[in-house]
């Protein structure tokens, strides 16, 4: 018989998944714009987003010549530490729900590929809120025939 959640902890299940709907949905943003800081960076535009330099509020700029904020490299910083806590929160559901390991792998890596967060981000909440209604069912069974 597989392990599955305990009713003590559905009050930890909702706030886990919340966190990871969040995390979920912040690091595919991050991440698609980081898509196109690469396309803008390592094609042959060569260019940067630069933040309130001379060129204006925001300006795309030649690589190398970033006078101002460079939003580039801000970008790669911030979706790098965001999926670590994105992993956290994967880790964190993952281990109140009782999941197989694979499931903790393909949940990371929604963060690593384009779009995948909100796909998979989409599945995973709609599995864990049926796991929810049936722990719930389940522990009103239990409390029913006591």
């Amino acid at each position: 018989m597989p392990l599955s959640p305990k009713t003590s902890d559905l009050p930890r299940i909702r706030g886990a998944l919340k966190f990871y709907r969040v995390i979920a949905y912040a690091t595919g943003a991050l991440l698609l714009l980081l898509v196109f800081e690469v396309v803008f960076k390592y094609t042959p535009l060569q260019l940067e987003m630069e933040l309130g330099g001379p060129n204006g509020f925001f300006a795309l700029v030649p690589v190398d010549t970033v006078t101002a904020f460079n939003l580039s490299t801000a970008i790669l910083i911030a979706h790098g530490w965001l999926y670590v806590v994105y992993l956290f929160a994967d880790f964190r559901l993952w281990s109140i729900m009782r999941w197989p390991f694979s499931r903790f792998l393909a949940i990371a890596a929604g963060g690593v590929v384009p779009f995948l967060s909100f796909i998979v981000e989409h599945f995973i909440t709609r599995r864990t809120r049926i796991e929810i209604t049936e722990l719930e069912e389940r522990a009103g069974r239990v409390e029913a025939n006591n």
